[in-house]
C-alpha cells in the first residue's frame, strides 16, 4: 500500500495503470548479462562494508535519525540493528553481526531476483579478461 501511495505521489498515476500498460515491441534484443562472485567472496565483502560502515560512524549517524525511526526508509538493514542498539534490546556486537547477517539474506533475495529475471550469461566481475572474450562470444552467437 505504501509503494502504491509514494508511486501516485511521485508520477500522478495510479500504480495499476503502471501494471496495466502493454509491453512495447522493440527492434532490438535485449541481452541480460549479470555479474556474479563467488559466495564466499561475496560474503567477505559483507563482512567487510559492515565493519567500514561501523567504523566510518553508522551509530553516529542513526543516532541523529533516532527520533525519525518509524520511517519507513529508515526500516532497513543497518538501521533497523542499530535502533535495537539504541534501544538497549542488543548489544552493539550482537548489531554488528545482525547487520552482516541481514545484508547477507538481502543479497540473496537480490540474486534469486536476478535469476528469475532471465538473465541467460553470469560473469565474475573480477576476472574482466574472461568478461571480455565471453560478451564477444555471446554477441557472435546473437549477430551471426
Amino acid at each position: 500500500m505504501m509503494r502504491a501511495l509514494e508511486v501516485k505521489r511521485a508520477t500522478g498515476k495510479s500504480i495499476r495503470e503502471f501494471q496495466r500498460r502493454e509491453s512495447t515491441t522493440r527492434d532490438f534484443n535485449i541481452i541480460k548479462i549479470g555479474l556474479e562472485l563467488p559466495k564466499e567472496t561475496l560474503h567477505q565483502q559483507i563482512n567487510q562494508r559492515v565493519d567500514d560502515m561501523m567504523q566510518m560512524g553508522l551509530v553516529e549517524e542513526v543516532k541523529l535519525l533516532y527520533d525519525m525511526r518509524t520511517l519507513n526508509a529508515l526500516q532497513t538493514v543497518g538501521y533497523s540493528e542499530i535502533f535495537q542498539y539504541l534501544d538497549n534490546e542488543i548489544s552493539l556486537d550482537e548489531a554488528t553481526e545482525l547487520i552482516k547477517v541481514n545484508t547477507r539474506h538481502y543479497a540473496k533475495r537480490q540474486i534469486t531476483w536476478f535469476k528469475r529475471s532471465g538473465i541467460e550469461h553470469y560473469f565474475n566481475p573480477r576476472n574482466s579478461t574472461m568478461i571480455f572474450s565471453d560478451v564477444e562470444k555471446i554477441l557472435q552467437r546473437i549477430f551471426i
